[in-house]
């Protein structure tokens, strides 16, 4: 009899635990959902007559977000980045800005490209209150300061003041300007005439050119025959690369002087021997090797500059380098805010101080949105075909 009970007992424990399995195996902890992503947009010029500057800050924005999110992205939360594709004109930008803010509610837009296509679009983002920060040069970009846009590269008027600091330093005081006819040559052309008089250079004649041209020597006769010491040419697109070349063509025989615009090993090349000797001011990406050991900005400066030409085989240009600073700036202050609250990262880039990025140190306000001053230049020129720190004759 007790055998019967304790196999009747088993029979029954043994169907007790096949009906309760299931339910069980339901109670198990769920897997913890991934930390959704932050949303942050671009709009480069990947195509197009600018796509010499779109294309590097593309690839140099692709390689920090994929590194940034391998290490764990922002307090566990990746980065999504959705780039675009402004194809160089303001009115593709336009369409491209409203549907990243309206459709696909970014936090930032990183970009775009060019001063032209920045000025299309800035009071969009304002308005939108969408962090814009603008890989262009134009100061009108963040002059007047409006609360939601900024930009990293440096400023028109530093560059200025650079070249004519050398100028000065040459005895040179009639000078003859040309300059492209797009956003960043028109921008230039009003701080070269305005801050002029500070440094007694004369502007003996300013000419424009179309962005597009395939010959200066059309602007660069008048200028010859305006008696000038030196010609500074103001530009961000490849025809720059004809003035030296041109200039020797029509036998005017002074110092070249460029815009921080160019700041690519491209433009040296297709200038050819013409280009030797030609000046300018720019960030210190393309002579980072040269820089001490202790400086503050070799560290960051080397990283980029190994890994961008290991990637992709090819020159990293200061161009690639303003996508990098933006997206550093934004992802610092995103960490400050700990939050991705517009107004809190907004806030947070106005307080970010000695930033070490590609461009300078970084050090922002509420009245200053580039953070960058004259320091954050270095004068180069052209030797053996390669960028060098310029040094002046004593």
């Amino acid at each position: 009899m007790g055998k019967r009970l304790t196999a009747v007992l088993v029979s029954l424990l043994i169907v007790s635990v096949a009906f309760s399995a299931p339910f069980f195996g339901s109670r198990k902890k769920k897997a913890p959902q991934a930390a959704a992503p932050i949303k942050i947009g671009a709009i480069f010029a990947v195509t197009g007559g600018a796509a010499f500057l779109g294309g590097p800050e593309a690839r140099t924005a692709e390689m920090f977000v994929e590194n940034l999110n391998k290490a764990g992205g922002i307090k566990g939360r990746p980065i999504q980045l959705i780039v675009r594709d402004s194809a160089s004109t303001p009115a593709q930008a336009i369409s491209l800005a409203k549907q990243l803010i309206d459709e696909e509610k970014v936090l930032a837009i990183i970009g775009p490209s060019t001063s032209g296509e920045t000025m299309a679009i800035k009071n969009i983002c304002q308005e939108g209150k969408t962090i814009l920060l603008s890989c262009a040069a134009a100061e009108d970009i963040v002059n007047p300061v409006a609360s939601y846009v900024f930009k990293t590269p440096q400023k028109d008027s530093d560059a200025v003041r650079r070249i004519y600091m050398v100028m000065k330093d040459l005895g040179i005081s009639k000078v003859g300007v040309i300059t492209s006819n797009d956003g960043f040559g028109i921008a230039g052309g009003k701080q070269l005439a305005a801050i002029a008089p500070e440094y007694g250079i004369t502007i003996a004649t300013s000419e424009v050119y179309d962005a597009k041209e395939t010959s200066l020597q059309g602007v660069l006769t008048k200028v010859k025959g305006a008696d000038v010491q030196a010609v500074i040419n103001w530009s961000i697109v490849p025809a720059q690369s004809l003035a030296a070349k041109d200039m020797k063509q029509i036998g005017l025989n002074v110092p070249l002087f460029q815009s921080h615009g160019f700041g690519n090993i491209k433009y040296v090349q297709a200038g050819g021997e013409a280009a030797e000797g030609t000046i300018f001011p720019c960030g210190r990406l393309l002579v980072a090797e040269s820089l001490p050991g202790n400086h503050p900005q070799k560290k960051v400066l080397m990283e980029y500059k190994r890994e961008y030409e290991k990637r992709y085989k090819e020159d990293a240009s200061t161009f690639g380098g303003h996508a990098y600073d933006a997206l550093l700036v934004l992802t610092e202050a995103i960490k400050k805010a700990g939050s991705t609250d517009p107004e809190a990262v907004r806030t947070a880039i106005e307080g970010l101080q000695g930033v070490a990025g590609t461009g300078g140190l970084f050090n922002f306000s509420a009245t200053d949105h580039n953070g960058l001053g004259l320091d954050a230049f270095e004068m180069l020129t052209v030797k053996n075909g390669k960028f060098a720190i310029y040094k002046p004759k004593k």
